[in-house]
C-alpha cells in the first residue's frame, strides 16, 4: 500500500476512532490500589526497627495530590477502615488520620489552587511526619528519644518515596483513562 492510501490510514487510526474510556475501569483503579497499598507492607519480612513505610497512606496522598478532585473528601473512612485491619494501630486511627489529611488537603488546596508538584511534597511530607508522630504516640510504646531516633529511617524513606508514589499514580492514571475497546 502507498502512503496516501486511505486503507492504511483507516487501519492505523480507525481502531482509536470512536473509542472511550471504559467508566468501570476508571473509578476502579484508585479504589483498588489504595488497599493495595495498604496489604503491601505486610509481604515484606519484619525488622526490628520501623523502616517499612505506610504504603496506604502514601498512595492516597499520592491520588489526591496528583489527581485533586478523583476522590472524595469521605474516601477516608471506607479505605481507612480497611488500612486498619493491616496497619497494627488501634482501629480507628487510619479513619482519624486519613480523614484529617483529605481535609487538611481540601482546606490548602483552597488557599492555592496553582500548586507545584515541590508543594505536594511539602504538603505529603508534612502530613506524613504527623501520621508517624501520631502513630508513634498511640502504638502504646514508652515515648523517649531512643524510639524517636528509631522512626527516623521510616519517616525519611516515606518522604522520599513520595515522589515514585505520585509518578506511579500517574502512570495507573493514564492506564485508567487509556481507551478500551467494548464489545
Amino acid at each position: 500500500m502507498e502512503r496516501n492510501d486511505p486503507r492504511s490510514r483507516s487501519d492505523a487510526y480507525g481502531s482509536r476512532i470512536n473509542r472511550s474510556h471504559s467508566p468501570v475501569v476508571a473509578t476502579i483503579i484508585p479504589w483498588i490500589s489504595i488497599p493495595l497499598g495498604s496489604i503491601l507492607p505486610i509481604f515484606v519480612i519484619a525488622t526490628a526497627l520501623p523502616i517499612i513505610p505506610p504504603f496506604g497512606f502514601l498512595m492516597l496522598l499520592a491520588w489526591r495530590l496528583v489527581r485533586p478532585g478523583l476522590l472524595p473528601v469521605w474516601v477516608g473512612i471506607p479505605l481507612g477502615l480497611f488500612d486498619d485491619l493491616f496497619n497494627g494501630q488501634p482501629f480507628g486511627f487510619a479513619v482519624f488520620t486519613w480523614s484529617v489529611a483529605l481535609l487538611a488537603i481540601e482546606l490548602i488546596e483552597a488557599r492555592f489552587p496553582w500548586r507545584a508538584f515541590w508543594q505536594d511534597w511539602l504538603t505529603a511530607s508534612i502530613l506524613i511526619f504527623g501520621y508517624l508522630m501520631f502513630g508513634w504516640l498511640l502504638s502504646g510504646a514508652t515515648p523517649n528519644l531512643h524510639s524517636l531516633v528509631a522512626m527516623v529511617p521510616q519517616l525519611v524513606l516515606t518522604i522520599l518515596l513520595f515522589p515514585l508514589a505520585a509518578r506511579f499514580v500517574s502512570l495507573l492514571d493514564r492506564v485508567r483513562l487509556t481507551r478500551w475497546r467494548t464489545m
